[in-house]
């Protein structure tokens, strides 16, 4: 491939841009005392609280142990409480506390900023269009569909890794 139709291949462009948005944000996120990680586990643990740990490793597809640092780290910050879990003593369901709250808000307004900078130059059509059809691959590529498109292949086990 030369330069140019690499600069064009979708798989290496998203993860490009992917890979600047995480810079970016890192970047700004610094002065908060937020890395993007803890960042990330604050929004997810925002939309399902009282998840417990593995459930969130899940959702931030990471290892347990690596959320349970990251779990110890916000929890000595003060943004986030571990409470027990009444199916199993041996697991924790973690909270937000009233401290990270406004980190929260704080997360949402530099990401509303590096949306606006990514999107600079585009019209509001532009815009949803390209978010539309994101969605429309991400619906693709999905566990449940990918499964169905390679058992209707005849290959169970294979994943496609062309972009």
């Amino acid at each position: 491939m030369t330069r140019s139709s690499w600069d064009r291949s979708f798989g290496f462009l998203l993860h490009d841009v992917a890979r600047l948005l995480r810079k970016r944000y890192e970047q700004r996120a610094r002065p908060l005392g937020l890395t993007r990680a803890q960042g990330q586990a604050l929004a997810h643990l925002q939309r399902h609280e009282g998840i417990n740990q593995s459930g969130l490793a899940e959702l931030l597809e990471l290892e347990p142990i690596t959320v349970a640092r990251l779990i110890d780290r916000m929890e000595e910050a003060g943004l986030v409480r571990r409470g027990d879990d009444p199916a199993d003593r041996r697991a924790h369901r973690l909270y937000l506390t009233a401290r990270a709250r406004p980190m929260l808000e704080h997360c949402r307004a530099l990401g509303d900023a590096l949306r606006g900078e990514a999107f600079a130059g585009m019209s509001e059509e532009e815009r949803e269009h390209l978010v539309d059809l994101l969605i429309r691959v991400r619906a693709n590529l999905s566990e449940r569909r990918g499964a169905e498109s390679a058992a209707a292949e005849g290959h169970p086990d294979t994943v496609e890794t062309a972009a």
